[in-house]
């Protein structure tokens, strides 16, 4: 989620993931039945699982006339998917809009493009798409709507290139044609142009970056309607800090090829309703109306689910997935393919100390918040990607807790009597810090046991990236979850450049993640991402602390969607049964 006010100088990206389940899926991975348990990657099976509750009859009375009512943790921001990086609009905005590449369980599979070819140096990709796909407002997909969208976030103006609002396209491509000095986008950008033949479009690159293809399977990457773009082309936003443009708060404007469209966004009842698209290419969404509607605290999600007024729900609490079970609902378990960690913003005093980050990534018991708040499968972590990606190394420097040697250092750097602010979120779960303040809390009493004041500073979700971003928190916890499979999707995401957040400037590190992500023969680029994780443990910028298997519940009576290690479930798969 990148929703900062402050510019960021960097390029930037997302990740990928693996799975494991429960109930509904086979489950693959750790054998242990009390807490998580998983200490290393070598305990865990990254694999994706298969289903194997079959395909029950559909009640289709059920599915024309009743709605499937899901239970998001948070609100979605836009419905112009380029406009947002967060996690709950994409969730939404994946059942209405497609991309030229889709994902099976981390895999790159077709989308919109049914094949696509690339040059030797990967600085051309050419997208063969579907024939007879047409948008939900009638316009045929070709070649030329592809190259519309392209172009339209090439050229964005003003606001519209704050990385508040194109996060995702600044990431990948690195700038705009024209960058905006005040939007804080110093990198030129590696769009080269996009060219239609029919039903191909190639998209040119100035040079190759290990991104692609798992990049153009981002959703905010969706393709529109041109007809829908034409009636939007007029819209401006002038700074970083404008609202977002009504025509992405409402429905009627913007039209995709998914199979779903946009019926009504009720925002005082936090509440998005979409209604089955009948000239969807694909197969047809079972449900005629699936609801999105924001349920923020978690209990209160489980007691709609049990009371039967929500049919789904996400990211339930570890230790409701048990009783949950028991009571008949089913709880599919995500793969561990997410990140959380405790962040050194060494802007501010001491932090910029090597010794002083040493000694409180001594001082932190992370089998203890593993073993204590994450399900099953949860894992310690020792980098800042997870165990399934390329580049993934042995040889990292490792802070295993020893709260003496804490001590020792921070009485070697002067620091016996440290204070430090602590920040945390509230009234949120993410799915790979399912309790935020209980995640605080025992890593607050280990720093007080290795002789550091802790002042926390609690932030409400919606102040709470903002205020992380500008540097203010000497200490926070955030984390990652994939977009899709290759290293810089993490590594690039925190540590491409210099930023605020992380307020240090090491060249080393950065080179060292230019130079594997730049790399196009795989066997290099593996040792050099090797190198790059090598580099960010020894820069020490923060304390990798885990990865999570978040859960999603659904009702007896529902056949679920598969379950994505990239939360990216589809919910055109999900249908009321029979018999139930």
């Amino acid at each position: 989620m990148r929703t900062s006010p402050t510019p960021v100088r960097r390029v930037l990206a997302a990740a990928a993931s693996a799975a494991m389940a429960v109930g509904i899926l086979a489950a693959c991975g750790s054998d242990g039945d009390d807490g998580g348990d998983a200490e290393s990657a070598e305990d865990f099976d990254f694999s994706c699982p298969e289903r194997t509750d079959g395909t029950p009859e559909a009640d289709t009375a059920a599915n024309e006339s009743q709605p499937f009512v899901f239970g998001s943790p948070g609100d979605p921001t836009s419905m112009d998917p380029v406009l947002a990086s967060d996690g709950e609009t994409f969730r939404v905005t994946r059942q209405i809009y497609e991309t030229l590449v889709d994902t099976d369980c981390t895999d790159s599979v077709p989308g919109l493009a049914e094949s696509w070819d690339q040059n030797p140096e990967g600085t051309e990709w050419t997208f063969h798409l579907r024939e007879g796909v047409t948008f939900s407002d009638g316009t045929a997909l070709d070649g030329a709507a592809v190259c519309t969208n392209f172009e339209r976030w090439a050229n964005f103006k003003g606001g519209f290139q704050s990385p508040n609002f194109t996060y995702y396209y600044s990431a990948i491509f690195g700038g705009f044609t024209e960058n905006d000095p005040a939007m804080g986008i110093e990198s030129e950008s590696i769009y080269q142009g996009c060219e239609a033949d029919g039903l191909d479009a190639t998209i040119s690159l100035s040079k190759y970056t290990s991104s692609f293809p798992g990049a153009f399977s981002l959703s905010s990457f969706s393709i529109i309607s041109p007809a829908s773009l034409e009636a939007i082309a007029d819209v401006e936003l002038a700074a970083a800090d404008s609202p977002l443009p009504d025509y992405s708060q409402t429905a009627g404007t913007l039209a995709g090829t998914g199979p779903y469209v946009l019926t009504e966004w009720d925002h005082g009842e936090q509440q998005v309703t979409l209604t089955r698209n009948d000239t969807y290419w694909g197969d047809a969404a079972k449900v005629k109306t699936l609801i999105f509607r924001t349920i923020s605290d978690e209990t209160a999600r489980r007691q709609a689910l049990e009371a039967g007024d929500i049919q789904g729900y996400d990211l339930a609490a570890p230790a409701d997935v048990q009783p949950l079970i028991d009571a008949g609902f089913q709880v599919p378990v995500r793969g561990v393919f997410n990140l959380l960690y405790l962040a050194y913003t060494q802007g501010q005093a001491p932090l910029e100390d090597h010794a002083v980050r040493e000694a409180l990534s001594y001082a932190v018991d992370r089998e203890r918040i593993v073993n204590n708040v994450l399900p099953p499968g949860g894992l310690v972590a020792t980098q800042f990607i997870p165990p399934s990606l390329e580049g993934y190394s042995e040889d990292v420097k490792t802070y295993d807790y020893d709260v003496d040697k804490a001590k020792d250092l921070l009485a070697e750097a002067g620091q016996e009597d440290l204070t430090l602010t602590f920040c945390y979120p509230t009234d949120v779960s993410r799915p790979y810090m399912p309790a935020p303040k209980d995640i605080f809390d025992m890593i607050a009493s280990d720093l007080e046991a290795a002789g550091v004041t802790v002042e926390a500073r609690p932030i409400t979700w919606v102040e709470y990236i903002p205020t992380t971003r500008s540097g203010e928190c000497p200490l926070y916890l955030l984390g990652w979850t994939g977009d899709f499979s290759d290293p810089y999707n993490f590594l690039g995401t925190w540590f491409a450049a210099e930023s605020t957040e992380w307020g240090f400037d090491n060249q080393e590190v950065f080179d060292s993640i230019a130079a594997a992500n730049t790399e196009p023969d795989e066997a290099t680029r593996v040792d050099l991402w090797k190198t790059a994780n090598e580099a960010v443990m020894e820069e020490l910028p923060g304390l990798p602390l885990s990865s999570s298997p978040p859960s999603i519940a659904f009702a007896a009576n529902v056949y679920p969607p598969d379950v994505s290690p990239l939360t990216q479930e589809n919910f055109a798969q999900v249908y009321f049964t029979a018999g139930s």
